[in-house]
């Protein structure tokens, strides 16, 4: 069955698809009862149930509707999601990106609330094909449960569909599959693929970034979507918290708190791109801010972050409280910066006023230095 087949197909069970919206339906095994007698087995019996997979499609079809952009050529009813490239570009350079919400849907599970997951699924993908200088096109998502409950089904989309349209993006084609056995009642998994187009003489590379370079930090509006596995056992497990608490130091409840939406910074690094001085971006993800600022610079170069230079949030201290070391902090976490950007020092003026014009907190927080082989390429100094 297809979640606005062609906009979203719908798959029911592992591997099975009955594509209702074109009237093909699952053909139905006969099977001898115990007794002798013939009857129907049907799918939902085996635990897909069609019907309420069609009422997912008409909760969500607005939603999706909204995320359209002039470029999409296809509409409800195919098998495949068709974006012409936009008008423009002369050699233009296809960016994709791919990843999950990971375990920070167990908060969601335990909240029981699936409208901001979404958002974090565009914002992991979105925010890396950003700092390529790319624009930000159209995303695709697969999202798994063991069974459909439209009600939640559609509030998670509702979620991809508010993160596209906050970065500027088609939510052009989807899966949702229902699979009987295969998750815990009430859970499921969420991955999305984002792809962006640039002009190939515009790629951001980082090969012109330079020693005496200026960092800029964007703020980030929290934990985004790493590390929850470390979040949840230094939290739940070692300092005894709950979903509902109010812990020192947080304005809201541990739940709220946990699942604020990663931060989208698409339209950040388009104004910056505008300006003409940004050499290189780094979203802050999974290794935290010493392993994702490497991966932006040329060989023998480093970043040396001045302490204090920017805003902590207090959830990260909350964190180190259960035993968590700052290395390791560090290594898993953003500490309040969502992204990383290195602008020449003639251009960091205008530059941050284009991303502060753009709804940004802008820090400076460091400078690019030159280092040894074998020598870590991100340091801390002192204010």
């Amino acid at each position: 069955m297809a979640r606005l087949r062609g906009v979203f197909s719908f798959y029911m069970a592992a591997g099975a698809a009955s594509d209702v919206l074109s009237g093909r339906c699952a053909l139905e095994d006969k099977r001898p009862e115990k007794d002798g007698r013939d009857r129907a087995l049907t799918y939902r019996e085996a635990g897909v149930d069609v019907d309420a997979g069609m009422e997912v499609v008409e909760r969500i079809r607005s939603v999706v509707a909204g995320t359209r952009r002039p470029e999409v050529l296809s509409d409800v009813g195919g098998f495949a999601g068709l974006f012409q490239v936009p008008a423009g570009y002369e050699q233009p350079v296809l960016v994709s990106g791919a990843d999950g919400v990971g375990t920070k849907l167990k908060v969601a599970f335990a909240a029981g609330r699936h409208d901001t997951v979404g958002i974090d699924l565009v914002a992991m993908c979105a925010n890396d094909v950003a700092v390529t200088g790319a624009e930000v096109l159209f995303f695709l998502d697969y999202l798994a449960t063991g069974h459909v409950e439209p009600a939640q089904m559609a509030e998670i989309v509702s979620g991809v569909a508010a993160g596209c349209r906050l970065a500027g993006c088609a939510l052009l084609g989807g899966e949702t599959a229902e699979m009987p056995g295969f998750y815990p009642d009430g859970e499921y998994d969420l991955s999305g693929f984002a792809v962006g187009v640039v002009e190939k003489g515009r790629i951001l590379d980082g090969r012109t970034v330079q020693a005496g370079d200026v960092v800029l930090g964007l703020a980030s509006s929290g934990l985004h979507s790493n590390g929850y596995s470390l979040v949840r056992k230094a939290l739940f497990d070692q300092l005894g918290l709950g979903i509902g608490d109010r812990p020192d130091g947080l304005d809201r409840t541990l739940g709220e708190e946990l699942l604020e939406p990663t931060r989208i910074y698409v339209s950040a690094i388009k104004a910056a791109m505008a300006i003409g001085g940004l050499k290189a971006a780094a979203h802050i993800t999974g290794g935290g801010l010493i392993d994702n600022p490497p991966r932006v610079l040329p060989d023998g170069l480093g970043i040396s972050f001045v302490e204090g230079s920017w805003q902590v949030p207090p959830i990260f201290d909350l964190i180190a409280t259960a035993g968590v070391e700052r290395s390791e902090m560090l290594r898993t976490f953003n500490m309040g910066l969502g992204m990383v950007l290195v602008v020449g020092i003639q251009d960091v003026a205008s530059v941050r006023t284009a991303l502060e014009h753009a709804g940004e907190t802008v820090w400076q927080v460091g400078r690019v230095v030159p280092v040894e082989a074998g020598v870590p390429a991100v340091s801390f100094e002192k204010q």
